[in-house]
């Protein structure tokens, strides 16, 4: 009989601990779920508390949302490829061309990941606005009467900005998938014949796919949220989802519209996020 009271004692003692799941629940119920939950009762019920279905189609059917969404996955996919193709190539350099300094530009690239993204677009200002001193150099020296260069305040400008931004999140990865490669197997394939690129594309690539589609996927859902970029730089007819959040809300005070856009942008971002998870889970990276 003793035995059994000293063998139930541990389990009654743990039994408080699963109360600890109250603090961080009731947190993020508080600070999540809630306005999560306002802010869906906003966009689906009216006033009344009715639902408002004619007024979520209207919308969802509207060419602002339209061409928002469209502007957003364009630019978002856009700027991923761009991430992508110089994160690889910055990868390939720094991992398998040795030169001095080469650690150094590393963790330089690295610091993009810590600076605000409108720092960015500042420069850029600075360097290639109508204003900045690529405009300005030209019209000096070759007597233009307008700046010749343009691009920044357009759609390019904005996948400019977000490569420059995001592609950290695409070497990080790849410079830890590149360290774990047979530098074994890169010398026999140079010792009988294989030419650099030939190597890159059966022995390098295949360790580089992991990283690159955990790292493509973070790059894409964070580039379909990016707002800061976009609204810094201005460009003419350059409208995403969060930017049109911003309008509709800030702007219009239409408060239900911008509710339904940020449902869906929550939507959109909570599909990227899982398969962003799914490719880290599958893949290992």
């Amino acid at each position: 009989m003793s035995e059994a009271v000293t063998l139930r004692a541990p389990a009654f003692r743990r039994e408080p601990g699963k109360l600890w799941i109250v603090p961080p629940a009731a947190l993020l119920a508080l600070l999540f779920f809630y306005p999560l939950a306002l802010i869906a009762r906003q966009a689906f019920l009216d006033d009344s508390g009715v639902a408002n279905v004619a007024e979520v189609i209207r919308v969802l059917h509207s060419r602002f949302f339209l061409n928002a969404l469209i502007n957003t996955v364009s630019i978002s996919v856009a700027a991923t490829a761009g991430c992508l193709v110089v994160g690889l190539v910055l990868a390939l350099i720094l991992a398998f061309v040795p030169f001095p300094g080469s650690g150094f530009i590393a963790r330089l690239i690295d610091t993009f990941i810590a600076l605000p993204t409108f720092l960015v677009t500042l420069a850029f200002t600075f360097l290639y606005g109508s204003a900045g001193m690529l405009n300005a150099g030209l019209m000096e020296t070759f007597s233009l009467p307008l700046p010749p260069v343009d691009f920044l305040y357009s759609a390019w400008g904005v996948i400019l900005a977000e490569v420059t931004v995001y592609t950290p999140f695409i070497l990080r990865p790849l410079l830890a998938a590149f360290s774990l490669v047979d530098r074994g197997q890169i010398e026999a394939a140079s010792v009988l014949g294989a030419r650099p690129f030939r190597i890159v594309r059966q022995v390098v690539l295949p360790a580089a796919i992991p990283a690159l589609i955990a790292g493509g996927s973070l790059c894409l859902l964070l580039t379909v949220n990016e707002f800061g970029i976009v609204l810094f730089i201005g460009a003419k007819g350059v409208i995403t989802l969060p930017l049109l959040i911003y309008g509709k809300a800030i702007q219009e005070s239409a408060y239900q519209v911008a509710c339904i856009i940020a449902v869906v942008n929550i939507a959109l971002s909570l599909g990227l996020f899982g398969l962003y998870r799914f490719a880290a889970g599958r893949l290992g990276a």
